[in-house]
């Protein structure tokens, strides 16, 4: 019964730390008659907190989501320990185990910044790295594009309900981060709006998520520095990209360094910085089994995927809009990692 009050409470959509603090004080039960009662918490939430936890179960799977509670399966290894972690977190996808590396970064970053967060989304992806970041406009998205670039693992969190994506243009962004196999989440039930107030708490989600934050753009005032914060509380390395000292979205970072931050100037100067403090990249294999340090386009990688029993070499290059040479080295890669076979001109998944 407990995880049925812990539910319907999350569905009150209150501030986490009322939540927190109402925990704090006793238990689901006794937080959720605060809220049924009007003690806190608007009549919207005193409504939404008193429909039948079997109903929001139902809600939720037509949704395509789970719900996870902390101490329980699924949440988030990585946010078990940390102080002030959400009590639910709300997740379409998968969330990978193992350290994370958020990349975060203002909405108005320069077309450099853009393109560097993107770089770095490769770099961390390639490595074997999962990508945490608030899929905002700017330097999150670009971080999660140079994500999905090379099929990497992401995880968006985002500071509205699921089904609530915002921006709206990153919709499309957000399902390919699910269909390679990472993740949305958020604390706040489907339905929530994109409340200015609901985001700076979502940062110490990203934080909590990552074993080392990357700030690449960042005013003196943002979600950036707020993350760069909550991870130094955490006990979390921060790493910050130093730039012009008179260009506005450069001073939050430059005053990350200075503070201690450690800087970091380009993707392979990030990698070898990373592994310092999480240990040798993974490197581990992507969607198709495509080694993570190889870097091959979204349709060759699906060209990969559907290689069934008995598939033709000219038909694996026209899926994968590859030439026949191009496709007899991709073929040769895919055998020596013990992929495919190859008899004569068909192909074959290894089993």
């Amino acid at each position: 019964m407990t995880e049925d009050h812990r539910l319907r409470l999350a569905f009150a959509g209150l501030h986490p730390e009322q939540v927190e603090r109402l925990l704090s004080e006793g238990s689901a039960r006794r937080a959720l008659a605060k809220v049924e009662n009007g003690q806190i918490g608007s009549p919207v939430a005193r409504a939404a907190a008193r429909v039948p936890a079997d109903q929001r179960r139902r809600e939720l799977e037509r949704l395509g989501i789970t719900v996870v509670f902390r101490g329980g399966p699924g949440y988030p290894e990585a946010l078990q320990g940390r102080q002030n972690a959400p009590d639910s977190l709300f997740v379409r996808g998968s969330v990978a185990e193992g350290p994370a590396v958020a990349v975060v970064g203002t909405r108005r970053c320069t077309i450099y910044g853009r393109r560097l967060a993107r770089s770095y989304g490769r770099a961390v992806a390639k490595a074997g790295w999962p990508l945490v970041s608030g899929l905002a406009r700017g330097v999150d998205g670009a971080a999660h594009e140079g994500t999905v670039d090379v099929a990497g693992q992401g995880i968006a969190v985002l500071g509205s309900g699921i089904d609530v994506l915002y921006p709206a243009e990153h919709r499309a962004l957000a399902q390919q981060l699910v269909d390679n196999g990472g993740a949305i989440v958020t604390e706040y039930p489907p339905g929530t709006p994109p409340e200015g107030w609901r985001f700076p708490p979502r940062n110490r989600i990203i934080s909590g998520l990552s074993g080392a934050v990357v700030v690449v753009e960042a005013t003196v005032k943002g979600g950036a520095l707020i993350t760069a914060s909550a991870a130094l509380e955490q006990g979390i390395p921060v790493f910050s990209v130093p730039g012009d000292v008179d260009r506005d979205s450069s001073r939050g970072c430059n005053l990350l360094i200075r503070d201690g931050a450690h800087p970091v100037l380009d993707p392979d100067d990030l990698v070898e910085e990373l592994e310092l403090v999480l240990g040798p990249a993974p490197r581990g294999r992507r969607r198709g089994g495509v080694p993570a340090d190889v870097d091959l386009p979204n349709d060759v990688i699906a060209a990969i995927e559907g290689i069934g029993v008995g598939q033709s070499v000219d038909e694996f290059a026209a899926r994968a809009g590859v030439d026949a040479v191009a496709a007899l080295v991709l073929v040769g890669l895919l055998e020596a990692n013990g992929l495919v076979c190859r008899e004569g001109s068909l192909l074959t998944r290894a089993p």
